[in-house]
């Protein structure tokens, strides 16, 4: 009886043990977002879901949009709330065409922007001559084309101020120059100096060089300023990126790059001291490193390097874009072409094989002209089975002057135009006397453009225009001027609505750039970009726009600045 009874003690016991549960594993930590922004209206840029409540953001990314009660879960006791205080959020604003080091150099040296005739011209010269230790006066950002005097300035209006050094002051374009008599001096320019390949030294009329040198011909000014050391480079590239950040931009596609720059903002990034993100298009003659980059993994998330840029022809204002007919206030001119057929036919074929993206200036009728034929003949002899990229999203910079036959051939070729909208509400102040009412129809044309298919990239310009995003917005949905003014031959039906400008500055420009599964709406999984205005852009009144500012800017879920 007593063996039975144990048997069946330990009968049980085996049961218990075969039926008792596990200890529970302890509950894991909730996912809590890093940052939620609330408290203000939010376009997200899609189409479904056009506008939410709130974002929450973890690790630099989206993780949720939409209704505030439906995030509940995910804000704990460490999550950063940031009220919007009523303005209004987009995604991330991205310059599709701006040169950063350019910026940083306005903000450093002599800026020219505000000069309204030769004579302020002549008393800004007049301020930087006070320092007696510079050994020459170096500035930009002046434009004639509302000036009293009605021409360019010459060697003689600086002469006036300084004739001991070197003057050289360069045009908003970045296009031509004006040079004093010493400078040309130490440069070696006479009356017999002949006009380089691609540039225009312009004469009086007793043959004498007056000052004004366009395009290539401003080549040999530039050995008489020191290229800035590394240090002074890596300050330049990092007060660019804080102004354009501060001028409502979370990203740039920053053009004519030197490759060894690249480094330089790669080194801003790491040390947390570049704001914005950016994409380069380094020079020509660095080809060969960028195809090298082509298919390796980006050193820092910040800085990319898709592709190449070079030039066509010049600028309207300077009158060297390439027109078919030549320039109405010039009948013997036509324009420069800068870029050389078989040099370019080779780099851009080798660039299908290679999948380096070009980012080509075209301005001129003519000049885009020819770049449109130069990259049919490419596609037609580089076949998609040949390319790196089926798809290689070659991009014409600038777009201004096109001859309306060749609108549709952007949209069947899928060539991106990428544009600036406020060189619309500058260049058509001066653009009817240059090229005639008849050639503005193909001018600045933005609705036609897409009407045909093509997507267009909006941007600055910066350092050429100013480069603030509530510029380029109202410029494009406007389409006049500061003042509010649109003068004949404005075509103002090419103005466009507010979805698709903002198309312009967000979705499309991360697709010119490969990153639309990326970057350019508000939905989860992407990247966390987001520009904040102080107005609802989408809905306030045309002219309201001029008024709008930046309040914030989110890079990467972090505020990367922030209005006082």
């Amino acid at each position: 009886m007593r063996f039975a009874c144990l048997s069946f003690s330990l009968a049980a016991v085996a049961l218990a043990a075969c039926s008792s549960e596990p200890e529970a594993a302890p509950a894991p930590e909730p996912d809590y977002a890093d940052r939620v922004f609330t408290g203000g209206t939010i376009y997200t840029g899609v189409e479904a879901t056009p506008t939410v409540e709130l974002v929450a953001v973890d690790d630099g990314r989206i993780v949720f949009a939409g209704a505030a009660v439906e995030a509940e879960t995910l804000i704990g006791p460490d999550t950063e709330r940031v009220d919007l205080n009523g303005a209004t959020m987009f995604p991330g604003f991205t310059d599709s065409h701006a040169h950063v080091r350019g910026v940083g150099e306005r903000e450093r040296n002599l800026n020219l922007e505000g000069v309204r005739s030769i004579t302020e011209l002549q008393a800004a010269v007049a301020g930087a001559a006070e320092d007696a230790t510079a050994s020459i006066i170096t500035g930009r950002g002046w434009i004639e084309t509302h000036w009293p005097e009605n021409r360019f300035p010459t060697a003689a209006d600086l002469d006036a101020v300084d004739a001991e050094r070197p003057v050289v002051l360069v045009r908003a374009d970045g296009h031509a120059l004006v040079a004093n008599t010493a400078a040309m001096e130490a440069v070696g320019i006479t009356a017999e100096t002949p006009d380089p390949a691609g540039g225009a030294i312009l004469r009086g009329d007793d043959g004498a060089a007056t000052g004004m040198m366009i395009d290539i011909a401003m080549a040999p000014f530039a050995a008489l300023q020191p290229s800035p050391t590394r240090e002074e480079r890596l300050a330049l590239y990092e007060l660019g990126a804080e102004t354009l950040a501060a001028s409502g931009w979370t990203g740039v596609h920053n053009m004519s790059v030197a490759f060894e720059d690249v480094a330089l903002m790669e080194e801003l990034a790491e040390a947390g001291r570049l704001p914005v993100r950016i994409a380069n298009y380094v020079n020509p003659e660095d080809y060969a490193e960028a195809a090298a980059m082509v298919g390796t993994e980006a050193l820092s998330e910040r800085v990319r390097t898709p592709g190449v840029k070079f030039y066509m022809d010049g600028a309207l204002g300077s009158r060297g874009a390439a027109l078919l007919q030549p320039y109405d206030d010039a009948p013997g001119n036509d324009g420069l072409f800068l870029a050389e057929r078989p040099n370019s036919i080779e780099m851009m074929r080798a660039a299908l094989a290679d999948g380096v993206q070009l980012a080509v200036h075209a301005i001129g009728d003519a000049g885009n002209r020819r770049l449109l034929d130069w990259t049919e003949a490419s596609f037609e002899a580089v076949p998609e089975a040949e390319r790196a990229q089926a798809d290689p999203r070659w991009r014409v910079e600038h777009a201004q002057v096109l001859n309306p036959a060749d609108i549709p051939r952007f949209g069947e070729m899928d060539v991106i135009a990428s544009m600036q909208p406020s060189h619309a509400i500058g260049d058509l102040h001066f653009a009817p006397s240059r090229i005639g009412l008849q050639r503005l129809e193909g001018a600045y044309a933005w609705r036609s453009l897409i009407e045909s298919g093509a997507l267009i990239a909006g941007g600055s310009d910066a350092p050429v225009e100013r480069g603030e995003a509530r510029i380029e917005f109202y410029a494009a949905a406007v389409r006049r001027d500061l003042n509010g003014f649109a003068g004949e031959g404005w075509n103002l039906d090419q103005a466009l609505d507010r979805q698709t400008a903002l198309k312009l500055f967000t979705l499309w420009p991360a697709y010119a750039t490969f990153r639309e599964d990326e970057l350019g709406t508000i939905e989860a999984g992407k990247i966390a970009d987001f520009s904040v205005f102080d107005r609802d852009l989408m809905t306030v009144p045309d002219l309201e726009l001029r008024q709008a500012r930046p309040v914030m800017t989110i890079v990467d879920g972090e505020v990367v600045w922030r209005a006082d």
